[in-house]
């Protein structure tokens, strides 16, 4: 009798659901300097010191207004650097197409993703893949990474359909894994901090519950498509509810459940916070002001960034054979 209580009560205590600290709504942002807007999860929804190390997820879904880029060397998202964090681009419909200051120049499939650790610094740009009219729909993430890792050398990675897993976690769900250990799979984006990323796609009648790692303090659920009936303690989260669970608790637990009439679709967010101080300068993260002030010394200077090719990355037919 005695074991069988104990059993029971570590069942009961893995599927304690956390609490919901918050249910906040995303915030909409111009990041392309034009009439284009993205829809915020954080830092406008959820503020910077509760998201970390997440820093920012932009999420769009829009028509391609330019169509394919009509010389190899257009990006119409255009050069640009970046510095002090690791940055995914997460895209769910046409086609992502990528280059960068490692000679990278790469064109790949969706859902699929393209991830860089920006580390001592990384200049690209991006877009010019999709027909005109194409919906290209996506996330734009960066995660924070410890002070003595900002300047390591950067790193860049790949992901095609096929090489983000996706597990079927059955009563009409499935998750896709794109970082960290979760459902006995492993997402491919190689951040330096330990972190979580899965997108759940649930149908109608949907009902999961699942425990996030040990040792994470950051838990959200940002809802981007469709409504989420009930998750822990909220109800009725509709499109861009992001939830901000209490993972600083002993409890694990996270329910997702929808309706009989309609799906959701969410991106999870775990991680463990770092609690440092960030200097922050639109692409570049860093710790302190100083830091930042280097940086953008190095940019004014042409020396930035420090690691790269020595062929001109910019035009791909320079690039050695």
């Amino acid at each position: 009798i005695r074991k069988h209580m104990k059993a029971t009560d570590s069942i009961c205590k893995a599927m304690t659901l956390m609490k919901v600290k918050k249910l906040s709504h995303v915030g909409i942002t111009h990041p392309f300097g034009d009439a284009r807007t993205v829809k915020q999860a954080f830092p406008a929804g959820i503020d910077t010191a509760e998201a970390d190390p997440f820093l920012m997820c932009d999420y769009f879904d829009m028509k391609e207004s330019k169509g394919k880029a009509k010389h190899e060397d257009e990006l119409p998202v255009n050069w640009h650097p970046h510095r002090g964090f690791d940055i995914a681009s997460y895209i769910k419909t046409g086609t992502g197409r990528h280059g960068d200051s490692l000679g990278n120049r790469i064109t790949f499939k969706t859902p699929g993703m393209q991830w860089m650790s920006t580390g001592s610094g990384v200049e690209h740009g991006e877009g010019g893949a999709n027909e005109k009219g194409v919906v290209v729909q996506g996330f734009q993430i960066w995660i924070n990474v410890p002070a003595e890792r900002k300047m390591d050398d950067p790193r860049y990675g790949t992901v095609p359909p096929e090489d983000l897993p996706v597990v079927d976690l059955g009563k009409n769900a499935h998750a896709r894994l794109l970082a960290g250990d979760a459902f006995g799979k492993r997402g491919p984006f190689e951040t330096v901090q330990t972190i979580q990323m899965i997108d759940f796609e649930l149908e109608a009648s949907a009902n999961i519950t699942f425990n996030i790692n040990e040792g994470m303090d950051t838990a959200m659920l940002f809802v981007y498509e469709g409504t989420m009936a009930k998750s822990n303690d909220e109800e009725d989260i509709e499109a861009g509810g992001i939830i901000l669970f209490d993972a600083e608790s002993s409890e694990r637990g996270i329910e997702l459940v929808t309706s009989t009439e309609r799906g959701a679709s969410a991106l999870l967010f775990v991680g463990k916070k770092l609690k440092e101080p960030i200097a922050w300068h639109g692409p570049i993260v860093m710790n302190t002001q100083q830091q930042i002030s280097q940086t953008l010394q190095e940019l004014r200077s042409g020396r930035f960034p420090p690691k790269r090719v020595d062929w001109d990355y910019k035009r791909i037919s320079s690039k050695p054979n």
